[in-house]
């Protein structure tokens, strides 16, 4: 079984990443005074750590995965807010790991399989997932940062749709970035989705171009 999942951990881990993405909101609803993302993000920080073991990279992302766990359940047990900065910022350690091991496995020598092409779509799905972290500690941080009506009510799942809505560059305007580093970081997401699907398409192709001329 574990060797079925590190021939599709990318796969794997693309599909949690979806689902989390998508079924946050809707549980959202159902459960209003839960926060569901919270835990599909821990099912996906579980994961993107899986994956990153799978490299050869052991005891940092385990470390990080324990911790993470640790610090959330004693942040429900407790109900503990202080522990929130030390749970994200875990789970941001642990996102970027998985990220820069996908991009290396998406742009790296071989020929161009499904986990390849996963690979490449979770690197693109966990830079949404950070920028969104990091929309939502703007927000807290400063709460005229944006500009919008639902901006007063700017969670986490708010924070990941204006993330996701930037980095394709969808433009649909209920929420407006007002800050200088609010303003930046749209900037930056926005330029760098688009410059890395362009690199991406590129590579991959040349990838199946050398795979083709064999």
């Amino acid at each position: 079984m574990l060797e079925a999942y590190h021939r599709h951990r990318f796969g794997t881990l693309f599909v949690i990443l979806l689902f989390t993405l998508a079924a946050a909101p809707a549980l959202e609803s159902v459960t209003p005074s839960h926060n569901p993302l919270d835990w599909l993000l821990a099912l996906s920080l579980l994961a993107a750590i899986a994956s990153v073991v799978r490299e050869g990279y052991v005891r940092g992302p385990i470390t990080v995965g324990v911790a993470f766990v640790l610090v959330s359940v004693l942040r429900a047990v407790f109900d503990a807010p202080g522990l929130l900065p030390i749970s994200e910022g875990l789970w941001v350690v642990g996102a970027v790991l998985a990220f820069v091991v996908a991009l290396r496995h998406a742009f790296g020598r071989g020929d161009v399989d499904h986990e390849r092409i996963f690979a490449a779509l979770d690197a693109y799905l966990l830079v949404g997932f950070l920028f969104g972290v990091g929309y939502w500690t703007l927000h807290r941080l400063n709460a005229a940062s944006f500009a919008g009506p639902t901006v007063s009510e700017m969670g986490l799942s708010t924070s990941m749709y204006f993330s996701f809505v930037t980095i394709a560059t969808l433009g649909y305007g209920d929420i407006v970035p007002l800050s200088a580093p609010a303003r930046g970081l749209a900037v930056v997401e926005a330029v760098s989705g688009q410059m890395y699907l362009a690199v991406l398409v590129a590579r991959l192709v040349s990838l199946y171009s050398q795979r083709a001329t064999r």
